[in-house]
């Protein structure tokens, strides 16, 4: 797919993240907006999904054989998740207007709930997401699948002890199908991640525990694109791949850019107007 039709696609789901969170008044839309041009780009183009012969829609299959899957660690980042399935089709576009709402299937933290399409593990409980990926790349090479695992993970949630297990546990068994993102925005729930539990050097850190590691910045999509093609090149050689992503938290609207206050924050009803101006309207609104 060409770089400015993702970038359409990427201002669609934008706008359905203010959307979805503005109409319950709950939610999450910094991180959401600052790692949407990674998941547009991984799903509208780096990921092999299984499709239906006869007419080109997704067809979900809980146990991933034989396809490409995507695990989303720091879950509370869910209304960009849910907006990029439901514009690939693996669920109607106008079930996101239930968002966090009573008897929805489309939770605050994503949850196999009611059989949820693109779904495959509960997440929102930070630290499991890369324990969870490297087990199901294992599998995968344990059924001659070569296809390949990505998770994304948040720069706040490497101060989970389990995130440092998974990395050790890793490179030692040469779970070479696996490339995990951390988005790196510098911001989690409390402040900025200098000041809460510094991360300092994540790629020597990840180098010395075995990892190859790569850098993209995480609102560029051409950029994206080339270094997502990168990362699949590298694989098969006994060694899983780490991308630090840097992004802007809020991305896309000015007013939310670069700041922990719109970790967990929905916009009121002349913010989301404010916002919605500042990006085009490329698919259609649910």
């Amino acid at each position: 797919m060409q770089t400015q039709e993702l970038i359409s696609i990427a201002s669609q789901v934008r706008r359905d993240i203010l959307r979805m969170v503005h109409g319950c008044q709950s939610g999450h839309p910094g991180g959401s907006l600052g790692c949407t041009d990674l998941l547009v780009g991984l799903y509208f183009e780096a990921m092999n999904l299984k499709l239906n012969s006869s007419n080109d829609q997704v067809v979900f299959n809980m146990s991933g054989l034989g396809e490409d899957v995507f695990f989303l660690s720091n879950g509370h980042i869910s209304p960009v998740l849910y907006s990029v399935l439901a514009r690939k089709g693996y669920f109607p576009v106008k079930e996101l207007s239930t968002f966090r709402k009573i008897n929805s299937r489309l939770q605050g933290h994503p949850t196999p709930h009611e059989h949820l399409e693109g779904i495959r593990i509960a997440s929102g409980s930070l630290g499991q997401g890369l324990s969870v990926a490297i087990g199901v790349a294992q599998a995968k090479k344990l059924n001659n699948d070569s296809s390949v695992v990505y998770c994304l993970m948040g720069d706040g949630e490497q101060n989970e002890g389990q995130v440092w297990e998974a990395a050790m546990y890793a490179p030692h068994h040469k779970v070479d199908n696996l490339i995990a993102f951390i988005d790196v925005n510098g911001q989690q729930i409390d402040g900025p991640t200098e000041k809460i539990m510094n991360n300092r050097d994540l790629q020597m850190k990840y180098e010395a525990f075995g990892w190859k590691v790569l850098h993209v910045d995480g609102n560029d999509m051409a950029e994206l694109q080339k270094c997502l093609k990168d990362a699949k090149n590298l694989l098969g050689n006994e060694t899983p791949i780490m991308v630090l992503m840097k992004s802007e938290m809020g991305a896309g609207v000015d007013f939310m850019m670069g700041s922990h206050k719109w970790h967990g924050v929905a916009p009121n009803d002349l913010q989301l107007e404010e916002a919605l101006n500042q990006l085009s309207e490329t698919l259609g609104d649910y």
